[in-house]
This record gives C-alpha cells, sequence and structure tokens, in this order.
C-alpha cells in the first residue's frame, strides 16, 4: 500500500514563499516518477510540476522561473519550493506518484494541502 502525506501548506502574503513535502511509504520510491497537482476552487486538477525517478523536472508554463520541485531519494520525500506566490496560486496541493515505467493517470495520491496567497 504506497502511501502519500504532504506537509507545509498556509496561509502566505504575495510574493512570498512556501515549501511542500511529501513522504512517502509503503514503496520502493526510487521507481517513482514524482509530481504535484493543484486545484482551485471551480477550476480542474492541473499538474504543477514532475520529477522523474533520476531527477529530471518538468513544469507547468504559470510556475516556471518561480517552483522548483525536488526529491531526496534516501528520505523517500519530493519537495515543491514555491517563491514569488500570486493569488492565482491559491489551491489545494497534491502529491502524486506512478512508476516509472507507467505512462498512465497518476496512480497513488496524498490528501492534500491548503495554499492560499492573500493579495
Amino acid at each position: 500500500q504506497v502511501q502519500l502525506v504532504e506537509s507545509g501548506g498556509g496561509l502566505v502574503q504575495a510574493g512570498g514563499s512556501l515549501r511542500l513535502s511529501c513522504l512517502v511509504s509503503g514503496s520502493i520510491f526510487s521507481d517513482l516518477t514524482m509530481a504535484w497537482y493543484r486545484q482551485a476552487p471551480g477550476k480542474q486538477r492541473e499538474l504543477v510540476a514532475g520529477v522523474t525517478r533520476r531527477g529530471s523536472t518538468s513544469f507547468a508554463d504559470s510556475v516556471r522561473e518561480r517552483f522548483t520541485i525536488s526529491r531526496d531519494n534516501a528520505k523517500n520525500m519530493v519537495y515543491l519550493q514555491m517563491n514569488s506566490l500570486k493569488p492565482e496560486d491559491t489551491a489545494v496541493y497534491y502529491c502524486a506518484g506512478r512508476w516509472f515505467y507507467d505512462t498512465g493517470p497518476y496512480r497513488y495520491w496524498g490528501q492534500g494541502t491548503q495554499v492560499t496567497v492573500s493579495s
């Protein structure tokens, strides 16, 4: 049973920073491709950033240059460093994982953590 638990959300003023963390248990973490998604009220869930098991990263255009995704395979952790936050970044952020050979939808999900950016 793969479990993902996010932490680090909260309330921050525009221009501020937050770091989200996701602890993964119950699997060989190094074999997982990991990602962060977000869902704002009334909007569809969207992919924010992803990191392969080898550390290659990708970002949505809306967060490129502001967000960084990283992983620590020794600690079974994945992080999302969010800088220069904007009110439009307000959303519930979800950690997600899938096996490195899997090209379908992400299979494993955390419960989400709320990020609120005030103007």
